[in-house]
């Protein structure tokens, strides 16, 4: 995977936290993904498509995901209900939508958000298609980034 790649998506997940929630995340060392690590409560999902294909995930422990949430929407979120799932979307539709401005070249389009919830998911790639996990550490807690892209 082109380095390029995981850098736009880091950068557009640090802007949105930062613009949107007032949070700045500090990201971990990039690391190809060993297995179906990491596995969190609430994962949103986009798929890419264009000159280079795969897919993009923010994943949450349920604690970070009611976290961001509230601080997306300026109330206390207490369980996961059908707003977080939403806001869970959105934030990972903003944040592909800002690194695909940056990945022009490629063309990219972007297929609508999919949320899943449920403790101990796990995320998996086609095959073949190379996996990047971007840990992320906040105030709020820990959360991941995952990129699989092939060009």
């Amino acid at each position: 995977m082109d380095p390029y790649f995981p850098q736009a998506f880091v950068s557009s997940t640090q802007n949105t936290f930062e613009t949107m929630l007032k949070i700045k995340l500090q990201p971990g060392k990039p690391q190809q993904k060993a297995g179906s690590f990491p596995s969190y409560d609430i994962s949103g999902i986009i798929g890419l498509s264009g000159d280079a294909i795969g897919s993009v995930s923010l994943s949450f422990p349920k604690s970070v995901a009611l976290n961001a949430v509230a601080a997306l929407l300026g109330t206390e979120v207490k369980t996961i209900t059908a707003e977080v799932v939403d806001a869970v979307g959105e934030l990972t539709n903003i944040v592909a939508g800002s690194a695909k401005v940056l990945l022009v070249p490629l063309r990219l389009s972007i297929s609508l958000p999919s949320v899943v919830v449920g403790v101990n998911h796990q995320l998996a790639a086609s095959q073949g298609v190379e996996t990047v996990v971007v840990p992320f550490v906040s105030d709020l807690g820990h959360l991941a980034l995952e990129i699989s892209l092939k060009a």
